[in-house]
């Protein structure tokens, strides 16, 4: 199947958008895989705070939950983040960004698979870790797929990119609308978060898929 959008599958037409972006490279696609596909995937992610394998993040910088690995991940899921880890995939994000040096996936999707953020959640201003814990490899993407059907701005949770001179206030504000995938380099000078809790009801979060 195709699991992109085919609007978008000629990467080369994006590339010196996303090169040029401020305040670092970006781009963000919105309907970005199949939709009737992603639906399934929505429905399957299950609630990360009942998962045996998961991470809790509880301080001062982040309040969310993450899964670990492979192993909790949903049939759907699963079939989306191998796509998105394949040769055929890595060679498009290669062609969009312009990285000369051979991307290689990440099986342990270190900070990556599902994440999910409740009412009361955050996610301070930051960069991320750079090299790989296990692998010693440099990261340089992180590719986000948003699950969040319906909703409402008014609820917050943005994603916010900063330029390094003023980290007071974000140059770029994504909301985490279902279907939207941000794709951006990761440096030790890429900031971004959304450091505001998030007020949406009890019974709804943040959920996305990142690589």
């Amino acid at each position: 199947m195709n699991y992109i959008q085919n609007k978008y599958s000629n990467p080369t037409i994006f590339t010196q958008k996303y090169i040029r972006n401020k305040p670092f490279p970006h781009i963000v696609f919105d309907d970005f895989i199949n939709k009737e596909f992603l639906d399934i995937v929505e429905d399957e992610f299950p609630k990360l705070e009942l998962l045996e394998n998961k991470k809790i993040f509880n301080d001062q910088k982040q309040i969310k939950y993450a899964s670990i690995g492979s192993y909790d991940l949903s049939p759907k899921a699963k079939e989306l983040i191998y796509y998105l880890n394949n040769d055929i995939f890595l060679l498009y994000l290669q062609k969009l960004t312009g990285i000369e040096e051979t991307l290689i996936s990440d099986p342990y999707l270190s900070g990556g698979g599902y994440h999910e953020i409740k009412k009361g959640g955050l996610l301070k201003v930051h960069a991320d870790f750079n090299k790989h814990p296990s692998l010693n490899l440099d990261r340089r993407i992180n590719l986000i797929i948003y699950l969040n059907k319906n909703w409402e701005s008014k609820w917050g949770g943005n994603l916010e990119l900063y330029n390094i001179n003023d980290l007071t206030k974000p140059e770029v504000s994504i909301e985490p609308k279902f279907n939207r995938c941000v794709i951006f380099s990761t440096t030790s000078f890429t900031y971004h978060g959304h450091p505001e809790k998030l007020i949406c009801p009890e019974n709804r979060s943040r959920k996305s898929i990142a690589l």
